[in-house]
């Protein structure tokens, strides 16, 4: 198939300008997005707009990726309520080296490939630019009628939208113009509320330059929960990063093993590049077994792979199994501690000086005096007697068992089962 059929069928295709289809399936073209360096990490809310430029390499097409340093000075209003913070430059360079070994783990840049994917900041082209002359040479080009009838602009308009933000698709619109001389790029893409910015940049080519110029645009949907929640940095519960100090591979992994039946039919065909032929294979036998949540493990395993590779779907596997009783004293001594507390999040904590455990504390004591975790020495006589206490997964068949610094996991953390499935944290406190 077409890269528009493929997109089309993975539902990543909302609109294009007109030829735009056309354009792509006869023509090799330049295309490229742009990355507001807002944060030091991509989010998952970046990945449909990153795989559309995956996809569009994987089929002989050249990506360029395109950090907002200028644009991002300014903050674009689109989607948004109110105005966005500012950013200084130290900030922004910051957050492009950051963001560059992200994207570098979808796109290959390779300089030699004729296609081999590119990373350029708008700073660079903008920051010599004087004001009097960008007026002359660029807001002469589009009325102010045209930029106001921009829905990103009328939404804003009742609450008031400062001239700042309300030039921000000048700037964006000048960006396309630069890729278009100096690239021959000829195709933007983007989320389905960067519309707005996108035609502007197509019209100001056309009236620039000439209309026998073609530059065209295309969009996607806006990727959604089945309750209309969207991903992004403010949504709750959506907010899931690629960066594994802001979710760590583990909370990545667990986000997408829990997504509803729907979600996780929609989301296989947005973000992974499973052919046709395995992502309908795994929906029927979801649909069979719709128990054993194939279709969720599937989509777990291909995103975390994909955004922090093997090793690390390896570990949130394992982690993932302790829940579940799986889990042995090895497994845990090899997780690391945000991923521990990951785990176990929510689950009751008791502290208890570090000091203490040198001498070695026998585990009744520990548990019905020196942390009340229990009500009573007797009670936690009777749960070991009747096979019922754990230890860092390991069972309590000795009432005189001496718990020391040895059993800290990371040097801080002590685990206790009651049964099957309540657990407690000790932590020790230096």
């Amino acid at each position: 198939m077409s890269v528009i059929d493929e997109l089309r069928w993975r539902g990543l295709l909302k609109d294009t300008t007109p030829g735009a289809q056309e354009y792509l399936e006869k023509h090799k073209v330049t295309a490229y997005l742009g990355i507001d360096p807002t944060a030091d990490s991509l989010h998952v809310g970046h990945l449909a707009t990153l795989i559309i430029m995956k996809h569009l390499q994987n089929y002989g097409h050249r990506p360029i990726i395109v950090i907002g340093g200028a644009t991002g000075m300014v903050g674009d209003p689109s989607g948004k309520d109110e105005e966005r913070p500012l950013l200084d430059e130290q900030t922004i360079r910051n957050n492009e080296k950051a963001l560059k070994k992200q994207v570098a783990r979808f796109l290959d840049f390779d300089e030699s490939k004729s296609n081999g994917a590119l990373m350029v900041n708008n700073y660079d082209w903008t920051k010599d630019y004087t004001l009097l002359a960008f007026l002359r040479d660029i807001g002469k080009h589009i009325t102010v009628n045209y930029m106001m009838a921009k829905e990103s602009v009328k939404k804003r308009m009742e609450k008031g939208i400062s001239y700042t933000e309300f030039t921000y698709q000048l700037l964006q619109g000048y960006d396309f113009l630069y890729l278009y001389e100096h690239y021959n790029c000829k195709l933007q893409v983007g989320g389905s509320d960067q519309w707005g910015n996108i035609t502007t940049g197509t019209e100001l080519i056309r009236r620039k330059l000439g209309h026998e110029n073609d530059a065209y645009g295309l969009v996607i949907p806006l990727i959604t929960r089945a309750d209309g929640k969207k991903f992004g940095k403010s949504e709750k519960g959506m907010n899931v990063w690629l960066d594994p100090r802001r979710t760590s591979p583990y909370q990545f992994y667990q986000f997408w093993i829990n997504t509803s039946d729907v979600d996780a039919e929609k989301y296989i065909k947005v973000f992974t590049f499973l052919s046709k032929n395995e992502i309908e294979d795994i929906i029927s036998q979801h649909r069979e077994n719709p128990h054993l949540r194939l279709l969720q493990r599937r989509l777990a395993e291909e995103m975390t792979s994909m955004v922090h590779g093997q090793e690390e779907l390896k570990k949130a596997i394992e982690a993932s199994s302790i829940l579940f009783g799986k889990g042995t004293k090895d497994t845990l001594e090899r997780l690391d501690e945000q991923t521990f507390l990951d785990v176990f999040n929510g689950v009751p904590q008791f502290e208890i000086a570090s000091q203490e455990l040198s001498q070695g504390i026998d585990i009744v004591t520990l548990l019905a005096e020196k942390t009340k975790i229990f009500g009573s020495k007797g009670e936690v006589r009777r749960l070991i007697k009747e096979g019922g206490l754990n230890i860092n997964q390991e069972k309590v068949k000795n009432q005189e068992l001496i718990v020391n610094r040895d059993d800290l996991l990371n040097g801080k953390y002590i685990l206790i089962r009651k049964g099957k499935k309540k657990y407690f944290i000790i932590v020790a406190k230096d």
